[in-house]
Parts: C-alpha cells; structure tokens; sequence
C-alpha cells in the first residue's frame, strides 16, 4: 500500500494533535474528521484541508479509512469503536482512558473478542526521544534485573496516571502486574474531562517480582513548574547494576557501570515538538 487513509472522530486539541503529526508521515494521508459539534469538525477541516462530518457512521462508510483515532469523551467510545468494527476499519487508536466505567470496559473486552478490527491506547511518550533511550538501557539488559519502580504524576489517574503506569511497564520488560494494594481520595475530578479522584496511591507487584509505587494527584512530588497539575510526571528506576530517572518537564539520567547519561529539560517548546515526534512514532 502506497499511502494509508487517515480519519479522527473528535475535533477537540487531541484531534489536532494527532492530524499535526502526520506531517512526519509521508506514507499516510489524513483524509477527513468528523465531530457532533458541527462547527468544530468545520474549523478543524478548514485548517487542515480535510472533509468534514457530523456523523461518525457516515465519514466511516464514505472515506474507508484505513487508520481512526478516537479522540473522543472516554464515555462514548463504545459507541464508536463497536461502529468502525461494523465498518471494517483495519486498526484504530483510542485516547486514554480506554474506559473509565466497568460495564464498558466489558463491552470492549466483548468487542475485541469478536472484531477483526485492531484498538491500540494512545500513550505516545514511549517514543520521546529520551524516554526511548531509558528504554533502551532496560531492554540491553546493562542495568540487570529490575528491582523497584517510583511513578507519580500530578494530574490523576485517569489524566495522567494510565500514562505513567504504561511507562513502568515499558521500563520493567512489560511484565504485568499481579497484585495491586491502593488507595483513593477527593471527588472533584469526577467532574472533569478526565474523571478519576483527586488522589490515588498504589503499591504494586509485577510478575517478574518487581515492585512499584503508583501515586497520582496532589500527593505527587513537584518536579516541574510548581503552578501547574501536569508538569509533575516523574519515573524512577532501580535495578541491580544502575538505576533510571525520567522526569517529563525536569531532567532525566541514566546510570550504570558504563557511567552517566542525561540531560536537563529543554523547554515547553522543545518538548511540544518532541511530542508530535513521539505520536507520529507511535502512529
């Protein structure tokens, strides 16, 4: 196949973000968008020269993308991924959380039972640059055996403690995880875009016998601007021959019996790039 169709259900900033990173893609072609508020589909197609939709079911069956994103409310996908598995729409990627109530989580797990139809979670900082080199130092087996990982973040769980979660699986040789001991508190983020309590603590065990502290919300430890929520992502790992840190908006390092590595954080701007180059990797 020469060049991939692309769509994205969802016009909001995820949206856009997604579109901007095929700029990197020379094999893909973002091709329409479709959002139940017409004027944001309109805006979004405009400035991107796209086809716009109301109606998800319409754009599917018209365009035959080969590749959706889901960018929508995480309380309607359901609706849209059980549509584009109808439509036969190869591979779909969906913004985190997948889910964030149990009847629809079971729906999903009914659907990718069932499907033909390929869903990937969007956690697209796997493949930032730096994080990809701590990746790396794990994976060359130079740092031995893991033995325990620090993860927090200071938006919540839903916001962004599934991303951090991801990368501890990527920074612990994907094990998973087998027993998880937690706490919760603070109801306002139910309210939000993201809904999860304020706070979540949890202590986890993977099957590899590693270890992990999970902590999200106000309890995390300020490692970025200290008059935001979201600059607080922080990753810490400590294995027999060395140990990992990656701080989103801070510094990162690796040390093993080879030495040092690391850099300090290059700026909003620098990371804003970086992270259309991480989607468009992760695409």
């Amino acid at each position: 196949m020469s060049t991939y169709k692309v769509a994205v259900v969802g016009c909001g900033s995820r949206g856009k973000a997604h579109i901007e990173a095929y700029r990197l893609i020379p094999k893909a072609q973002v091709v329409a968008c479709c959002d139940i508020d017409g004027e944001k589909a309109e805006d979004l197609a405009r400035h991107f020269g796209l086809k716009a939709y109301r109606e998800a079911e319409a754009m599917l069956r018209e365009q035959k993308p080969d590749l959706l994103h889901v960018t929508t409310p995480p309380n309607i996908r359901v609706g849209v991924l059980s549509l584009a598995s109808e439509c036969g729409v190869p591979a779909c990627t969906v913004e985190k959380p997948l889910a964030t109530g149990v009847d629809d989580w079971m729906d999903l797990c009914e659907l990718e039972s069932q499907t033909s139809t390929k869903i990937a979670v969007c956690h697209q900082f796997r493949w930032y640059p730096d994080f990809l080199e701590c990746q790396d130092a794990v994976r060359s087996g130079k740092l031995g055996k893991v033995h325990f990982l620090d993860f927090s973040a200071g938006m919540n769980i839903a916001g962004q403690g599934t991303h951090i979660l991801n990368y501890g699986f990527a920074l612990n040789g994907e094990s998973p995880v087998v027993c998880v001991f937690g706490a919760a508190a603070g109801d306002e983020g139910m309210k939000g875009f993201h809904p999860g309590p304020d706070n979540t603590v949890g202590y986890l065990s993977y099957e590899n016998g590693a270890r992990a502290l999970w902590n999200n919300g106000e309890t995390a430890p300020k490692v970025g601007d200290p008059g935001t929520d979201w600059q607080h992502v922080r990753l810490a790992v400590y294995a027999e021959k060395g140990r990992i840190l990656w701080e989103e908006f801070g510094r990162w390092e690796i040390v093993s019996l080879d030495g040092r590595k690391g850099a300090a954080f290059a700026g909003v701007d620098a990371w804003a790039e970086n992270n259309l180059r991480a989607q468009a990797r992760f695409h």
